[in-house]
């Protein structure tokens, strides 16, 4: 049972959840095609999680959205697990199922999904590089990979992770060309040689920080494309932009990987174009 009787909860858990913009996106979605349904931010903390959720799909909720480090706890404690939360090593999406809890990854599918609309294409045959081997960069690598990238540079302050990653493709595209770079002049070199550049660092997150490569480093040929979407463009995207580059930012990224959620939970299909406005409006306002 719902919370209304027949209204279906859904929810992001995230410890602090602080501001999340799924239930903006979601919501929007669900009054736009009618869906009797709420969507809801809770606090969670990650070491309740997995009691969490199983209490959650006794409650009526048909399936919840999950943040970072809680992507991982799923991951580790869900005994059903997509394939595409087994390649990212994350479960972002919890579907509440009738053959129990499943663990899904929908970033993947977001962050190809908004290449296709904002570049006309995705990686294939693709020299990418990608800037920021965290999480994200590292979700994004090997994605990549898999999808028919031809080359992947590699730039990270962590020589370290550099080297897991690399390692990491190496066992799941045994074909794809793999680099590593250190040092500001390797990446500027390296990075203009590519066609798809991915930045997957924290740097932009404030308004002030500046971009991590100069204009030197791109060209009218290359598509750039910026996880972070809370700024219609990073200080990077500038840079690339003036260079003569097509950009995009990560609302798109965002919006996809949502929608897609959606679709795994309810097997209906979201208003996208609802979501996108409600996301617009909530990160840059009306006037943006």
């Amino acid at each position: 049972m719902g919370l209304s009787g027949h209204t279906k909860p859904f929810a992001v858990l995230g410890h602090p959840i602080g501001h999340s913009l799924s239930p903006v996106m979601h919501n929007a979605s669900m009054a736009s095609i009618g869906f009797d349904g709420i969507y809801l931010a809770l606090d969670v903390h990650p070491d309740r999680l997995m009691d969490v959720l199983p209490a959650m799909a006794d409650m009526g909720f048909g399936g919840v959205n999950l943040t970072v480090p809680h992507k991982e706890v799923a991951f580790h404690g869900l005994q059903k697990l997509d394939e595409s939360a087994e390649l990212f090593g994350a479960a972002n999406t919890v579907a509440f199922t009738d053959d129990g809890l499943v663990g899904y990854n929908t970033d993947g599918y977001g962050f190809m999904t908004a290449l296709q609309e904002s570049f006309g294409t995705q990686v294939d045959g693709d020299r990418i590089f990608v800037l920021g081997c965290g999480g994200a960069g590292r979700a994004t690598a090997l994605l990549a990979a898999r999808e028919g990238a031809s080359s992947i540079v590699l730039a990270d302050l962590d020589g370290d992770r550099m080297e897991r990653l690399a390692g990491e493709i190496h066992v799941q595209a045994p074909s794809v060309c793999v680099e590593q770079v250190r040092g500001r002049e390797a990446q500027v070199e390296a990075c203009r040689g590519c066609d798809l550049v991915v930045q997957a660092s924290p740097v932009g997150m404030k308004r002030e920080d500046e971009s991590l490569l100069p204009s030197a480093a791109f060209h009218a040929d290359q598509r750039v494309f910026d996880l972070i979407y809370m700024y219609p463009e990073t200080a990077i995207l500038s840079v690339a932009r003036e260079a003569g580059a097509a950009v995009a930012n990560g609302l798109g990224m965002l919006l996809h990987q949502g929608a897609r959620a959606f679709t795994i939970w309810t097997e209906e299909e979201p208003d996208v174009d609802v979501m996108r406005r409600s996301l617009e409006e909530a990160v840059y306002g009306s006037g943006e």
